[in-house]
């Protein structure tokens, strides 16, 4: 990769007082729109299906990949490049294959921090790009994963996200660690300034909410669900009131105008947001399995991925104990009440031979329900025991009509069911009729 001392075309980079325009050197890393616009067309124009893994990738064809990787492939076939020096899972990425994505980290051949000709990685792309689904699944699903990379003018991941107003990204990556005081090479610029040089105030404001609460506390286990405001509330609104104050409340009432306004901090809203995503939510408890329920996400704090956390603890060690992520490196503990408590809540079956039918062990139990591709009728992970038993009350029968009563209100009837009704009578009354007559001239030709 060449630095920017060595290569002339990178030049000097925008200066203070200069716009950034698309005739910049640094346009095919940051502005391109093969990084940044998602395609999501899918090419049917090949008659035969794809034979090796770049193919497939670039295809979007999970059915074909996963043929190919069940059959084994070599370090060539995993990193084959394009004229870009892109893999097979950055071609995904630039264009927004999910799939493809979510079925590649099973691969460990494939060097996650690996640079195109731009200088751009896989988290790059996904980053400037705005797809969070696939920054947030390679983070946790892609062993190794170096936020800290950068491209020859010194951007990171978190620095081209913040160029690209990508809210939901750069909050990804602070969670998950990344360096907001990384600064770039050329003008020694960091994440701030690059988000107001560009007019990114959405993404500053972001930022600065981050840096209020740089815990999430709802993802702990001593989280206690509960509004400490709410007792407040309550107590204010039955306290009894006098004269003077109810007659100043109904003034105030009756003259005041109500405009559309922001959530209040610490609200209603921000609370309800906070129950239904923590740790205790019947949500969360459902949807996934937490494997470090004592280390909350935080600001600066580097984050492990699933294969990294099975590798040093493995599967049932996770279950057992508390892992937690401390200045890089991953610390555990003895169970506490809580985190067993956690456990229960999670298996739902605690029977061996009623497990989902898929190979124990390993980090498909760790997938998201969304991305993983499990039973649709049991997601859960595991198959309920149906006994079918006979009810011993006896069947109820059917009630009666009761006859209509005077001076009650009954339905109305409709005008094509009348007639119907009426037809209805009408033809039996002329079938026996002519039973009637049938009858009477046998008896005619008996006698």
């Amino acid at each position: 990769m060449a630095s920017t001392s060595d290569d002339p075309h990178l030049g000097a980079g925008p200066s203070e007082y200069s716009e950034i325009s698309p005739d910049d050197s640094d346009f095919g890393s940051v502005f391109s729109d093969d990084s940044v616009l998602p395609n999501f067309e899918r090419d049917d124009k090949y008659a035969e299906p794809p034979r090796t893994l770049y193919e497939a990738c670039a295809r979007n064809d999970p059915t074909s990949l996963q043929r190919i990787l069940e059959r084994g492939v070599t370090k060539e076939e995993a990193m084959e490049l394009d004229i870009n020096s892109r893999t097979g899972l950055m071609v995904a990425v630039c264009k927004g294959f999910v799939d493809i994505v979510t079925r590649l980290h099973v691969c460990p051949l494939i060097d996650i921090n690996h640079q195109d000709s731009d200088g751009n990685t896989a988290l790059m792309i996904a980053a400037q790009a705005g797809f969070s689904t696939i920054l947030n699944y390679i983070m946790n699903y892609y062993s190794g994963v170096d936020t800290e990379v950068r491209d020859p003018r010194g951007f990171t991941a978190l620095i081209k996200a913040g160029l690209q107003g990508r809210e939901d990204c750069v909050s990804a990556l602070l969670m998950h660690g990344a360096d907001m005081n990384a600064m770039d090479y050329v003008q020694g610029r960091g994440l701030k300034d690059w988000v107001l040089r560009t007019g990114r105030f959405e993404t500053m404001n972001r930022i600065r909410r981050l840096h209020a609460l740089p815990v999430a506390q709802q993802f702990c286990e001593n989280y206690t669900p509960e509004w400490p405001e709410l007792e407040q509330m309550v107590a204010k609104a039955v306290a009894a009131k006098t004269t003077g104050q109810k007659l100043r409340q109904r003034l105030k009432e009756s003259f005041s105008f109500s405009f559309p306004q922001d959530p209040q901090d610490n609200g209603v809203m921000d609370h309800m947001v906070r129950m239904t995503t923590s740790i205790h939510s019947p949500l969360i408890a459902t949807g996934c399995h937490p494997l470090c329920p004592s280390s909350p996400p935080e600001i600066g704090k580097r984050r492990f991925a699933v294969p990294e956390l099975l590798d040093k603890h493995g599967n049932k060690e996770l279950e057992e104990s508390t892992v937690s992520h401390s200045n890089g490196a991953i610390t555990s503990s003895s169970p506490t009440a809580a985190s067993a408590a956690s456990v229960s809540l999670t298996s739902c079956c605690q029977e061996s031979n009623r497990r989902e039918s898929m190979p124990p062990g390993g980090m498909r139990g760790f997938i998201p329900r969304s991305v993983a591709h499990r039973n649709s009728i049991f997601p859960s992970g595991c198959v309920p025991k149906i006994e079918v038993t006979r009810s011993g009350e006896p069947t109820p029968k059917k009630e009666k009509k009761k006859k209509r009563q005077k001076g009650y209100l009954e339905p109305p009837v409709w005008k094509y069911k009348e007639v119907k009704e009426e037809k209805r009578q009408e033809k039996k009354q002329k079938d026996k009729q002519q039973d009637r007559m049938s009858n009477g001239s046998k008896q005619k030709e008996s006698t």
